[in-house]
């Protein structure tokens, strides 16, 4: 039986939770998903400029943990600019400040 996943703590807020490219037609988009604690992860490490030790503790998990969230939210974000996919930020298992609890599971899939 695998070990039930740790829940990551997400602060920043959802300004938004879709991004398509110009021009695109509704239906030959192809759709690329990042689950709410992969943006969490970019916003701490590359927006607030914090190394991955103070962020994986701002997000209550290991620092190789929050490597490969990094790692795996980065390259899906590469993938929906470089591809001209639409981005869609959905799903994850988090928890929000108040200590509303939040298990979103999107298309997204593990980790």
């Amino acid at each position: 039986m695998p070990r039930p996943r740790k829940r990551r703590f997400v602060q920043g807020q959802l300004m938004a939770s879709r991004f398509r490219p110009n021009k695109a037609p509704e239906t030959d988009v192809k759709t690329v998903f990042l689950p709410v604690e992969g943006l969490e992860a970019i916003r701490l490490n590359d927006l607030e400029s914090l190394d991955q030790e103070a962020s994986s503790r701002n997000m209550g998990i290991s620092r190789q943990t929050f490597g490969r969230i990094l790692r795996h939210a980065r390259s899906k974000v590469a993938e929906a600019l470089v591809m001209g996919q639409e981005l869609r930020i959905e799903g994850g298992n988090f928890e929000t400040p108040h200590g509303r609890r939040k298990r979103r599971l999107g298309p997204c899939g593990p980790l």
